[in-house]
C-alpha cells in the first residue's frame, strides 16, 4: 500500500523533469508520503484527511508549477478536496515556492462532505495539474489510500428518548379549610356573634359536606390562642379555656348533626409567632423597631416589656394587632380520594370524557404497550384539544415508533398551544437533528430546561459535531448512542459493557457489539455478533462488507460466511 504514495511524484519528474537531470529520477522511499488517517473516517458528516508529502532536492524544477488536488473516488461518484498549488522559484505567483536545491516539506489539509454512498468501494487519489513554463501536462491521478469508516455515521437521534410532558394526577388531594372564632380581651366564653358569622357557617358547610361524601376523609384540628400581653399564667389559662370550650362546641354540633369527625386540640399561650407575622405584614409606625426588639429579646416577659416601652406605637398595636390573636383556629383537613388505577384505565378505554385531563394523561403511564398509550393521548388531543400534552405526548409515542414526519407534525401543533414548554423544544430539537440540522437543535435544546431527557439529547447532538469526549460525559442511560461514543473514544471496554446492558438491543446494538470485537482482535465476537444484526437486518451484511472496520477480516471464511 505504502508504495503507491510515491507514485504522483514518480510521474511528475519523469514527465516534466523536476530534477536537474530530467532523464532519470531516483527511486522514493516510504517515508516521503503520508496520507492521515489509514483508512479515512467520517467526523461530524465530514471526512477529514492530511497528506504528508516531502519534494526532495534537486527534484522541483525552477520553472515548474504543480497543483495537487486530493480526491475521493467510489462507485457511481467522486469528490474533491482543496486543491494546493506550488510553483519553483522563477515562476511569478503566490503559490508556495519549493527550493530546487533543498526541496521542500509540505501538508495537505482537505476534507470531503460525506455521503453514504462513499461507502462503495471509496479510493483516495491525487490528481495532478502540472505546468513546465507555458507548457501544461496533465499527469494521471494515482490512488494513496482506500477504505472509510462511517461508524460515527451510527448515531441515531430517531433512536434518544422523546420527552413526555408530564401529568398532574394526584391520587390524594389535600385541602384545609380554615375559620377564626374571635375572643374579647381575657375572655374564653364563645359569643354569639361570632358563631353566626359567614365565614364560620361556610366553613361547618364544608366539614359537612366532606363527610357526607364518599371519596373524602376529614379531620379537624383547633388550635387556640392568647395574645402576647397579660403574663404567661394568665395567658396559659386562658388559652387552654378557649380550646376547651370551642372543642365542646364543635362536639355539641356534631352530635346534633349526627356527624363523626376525628378531632385534635392544642393552644398557645403567648402567641408571638402571629404578633410577628402580623407586624410584618401592616403598616404601623416603628414597626422594624418592634422586630429588632422581638430579635433581640427571646424572654416573653422582657419582650412583653420592651415592646410597652414604644409608648408611640403601643396603642396601634392593642388597637390592631393583639385583638386578632385572641382567637381559636379551625381547621378542617380534607382528603378527597381519586379513582383506582384500575378505575382510570377502565374509564381511558370505556368513557375517556369521564376523566379530567390530568386522569386522561395518567391513564397513559399505566401501560407499556406503545400502541395503547398512542390511543389514550390521541383521545386526549380529541376530549381536550387545548391541551399542547396530548399532542406533545401522543408525537413522543409516535417519533419511538418511527413515524418522524407525523411526530414533527403533532410537536408543531403542541409548540402553537404552548410556546413555553421545555419538552416540545426538546422533541423538536430531536426533528432537527434526525435531519442533521445541528444549529436548530442547539437552538431548541437551549429552550429545554431540565427535562430529564435532555442530557442523552445532548449526547447525540455531541455525537454529531464529532466532540466525542463531550458525548461521553453526556450520556446518561446505556443506549447504542452512548455505547457508540465510548466506542469512538476508543473506550472499548464501557462501549461493550454499555451494550450489554441496553434494554432494547437490535441490530445497531449487535453491528456495534461486533464492531468492538473488530478493533479488539476478537474474530469471534465479530462473527457472532454479526450473525445476530444480519438476522434482524439483512442490510447490514451488505454494510459490513464494505466497512473499514472489518477490513483486516475480508478475507477470513468465517467472516464470510457470518456475511453472505
Amino acid at each position: 500500500m505504502k508504495s503507491r504514495l510515491f507514485l504522483p511524484f514518480l510521474f511528475v519528474a519523469a514527465i516534466i523533469g523536476f530534477s536537474s537531470c530530467s532523464s532519470k529520477l531516483n527511486p522514493l522511499s516510504s517515508d516521503y508520503v503520508k496520507s492521515t488517517p489509514q483508512p479515512l473516517e467520517v467526523i461530524a458528516d465530514k471526512i477529514p484527511v492530511t497528506i504528508d508529502a516531502t519534494f526532495p532536492e534537486k527534484w522541483f524544477a525552477k520553472n515548474a508549477t504543480l497543483v495537487v488536488t486530493p480526491k475521493l473516488k467510489y462507485e457511481g461518484g467522486e469528490a474533491l478536496g482543496t486543491p494546493y498549488t506550488y510553483q519553483g522559484e522563477k515562476v511569478a505567483g503566490n503559490a508556495q515556492v519549493i527550493p530546487q536545491k533543498t526541496g521542500a516539506n509540505v501538508t495537505l489539509r482537505s476534507s470531503f462532505d460525506y455521503k453514504p454512498e462513499m461507502l462503495n468501494k471509496p479510493e483516495l487519489y491525487l490528481s495532478f495539474d502540472a505546468k513546465l513554463g507555458k507548457k501544461s501536462v496533465q499527469l494521471p491521478d494515482v490512488k494513496i489510500g482506500e477504505g472509510l469508516i462511517a461508524t460515527s455515521t451510527l448515531a441515531d437521534a430517531k433512536t434518544a428518548a422523546a420527552a413526555i410532558a408530564p401529568d398532574a394526577f394526584q391520587r390524594i388531594i389535600k385541602e384545609a379549610h380554615t375559620a377564626n372564632i374571635q375572643f374579647l380581651i381575657q375572655q374564653a366564653e364563645l359569643r354569639s356573634s361570632e358563631l353566626k358569622k359567614g365565614e364560620l357557617l361556610d366553613w361547618s358547610n364544608i366539614l359537612t359536606a366532606a363527610t357526607q361524601a364518599d371519596n373524602k376523609e376529614v379531620n379537624v384540628e383547633i388550635s387556640a390562642y392568647a395574645s402576647p400581653d397579660g403574663g404567661v399564667d394568665l395567658n396559659d389559662k386562658l388559652a387552654a379555656k378557649r380550646e376547651k370550650n370551642t372543642g365542646d362546641y364543635l362536639s355539641k354540633e356534631w352530635k346534633k348533626a349526627k356527624v363523626s369527625v376525628p378531632l385534635t386540640a392544642n393552644y398557645v399561650a403567648q402567641d408571638w409567632d402571629g404578633f410577628k407575622e402580623l407586624v410584618e405584614k401592616s403598616n404601623i409606625q416603628d414597626k422594624n423597631l418592634i422586630l429588632r426588639v422581638l430579635s433581640s429579646y427571646t424572654d416573653p416577659v422582657e419582650r412583653e416589656k420592651q415592646i410597652k416601652n414604644i409608648s408611640s406605637v403601643y396603642a396601634v398595636l392593642a388597637d390592631e394587632i393583639l385583638p386578632q390573636l385572641r382567637r381559636s383556629r379551625l381547621t378542617a383537613n380534607v382528603q378527597i380520594i381519586g379513582k383506582s388505577d384500575a378505575e382510570i384505565a377502565q374509564l381511558a378505554s370505556s368513557d375517556p370524557k369521564s376523566l379530567s385531563v390530568e386522569e386522561l394523561l395518567y391513564a397513559a403511564t399505566l401501560t407499556q404497550e406503545s400502541a395503547k398509550k398512542a390511543d389514550i393521548y390521541k383521545k386526549v388531543t380529541q376530549t381536550y384539544s387545548n391541551d399542547y400534552r396530548g399532542f406533545n405526548n401522543l408525537g413522543a409515542v409516535v417519533f419511538e415508533q418511527g413515524d418522524i414526519a407525523q411526530a414533527e407534525s403533532l410537536f408543531k401543533k403542541a409548540a402553537g398551544l404552548s410556546s413555553s414548554s421545555p419538552e416540545v423544544y426538546l422533541n423538536l430539537g430531536l426533528i432537527a437533528l434526525t435531519k442533521n440540522d445541528i444549529a436548530t437543535a442547539e437552538q431548541n435544546f437551549g429552550k429545554a430546561g431540565n427535562v430529564p431527557e435532555l442530557k442523552d439529547a445532548l449526547g447525540v447532538l455531541a455525537l454529531k459535531k464529532g466532540e466525542y469526549n463531550k458525548a461521553v460525559s453526556t450520556f446518561t442511560t446505556p443506549s447504542n448512542n452512548a455505547a457508540l461514543a465510548q466506542l469512538l473514544n476508543k473506550d472499548y471496554n464501557k462501549a461493550q459493557s454499555t451494550l450489554d446492558n441496553v434494554k432494547k438491543a437490535d441490530a445497531t446494538t449487535a453491528y456495534l457489539k461486533a464492531i468492538v470485537a473488530a478493533r479488539t482482535n476478537n474474530l469471534d465476537g465479530v462473527v457472532s455478533n454479526l450473525g445476530v444484526a444480519i438476522k434482524q437486518d439483512r442490510n447490514l451484511a451488505k454494510k459490513a462488507l464494505n466497512d473499514a472496520e472489518f477490513v483486516k477480516y475480508i478475507t477470513n471464511a468465517q467472516f464470510l460466511e457470518a456475511v453472505k
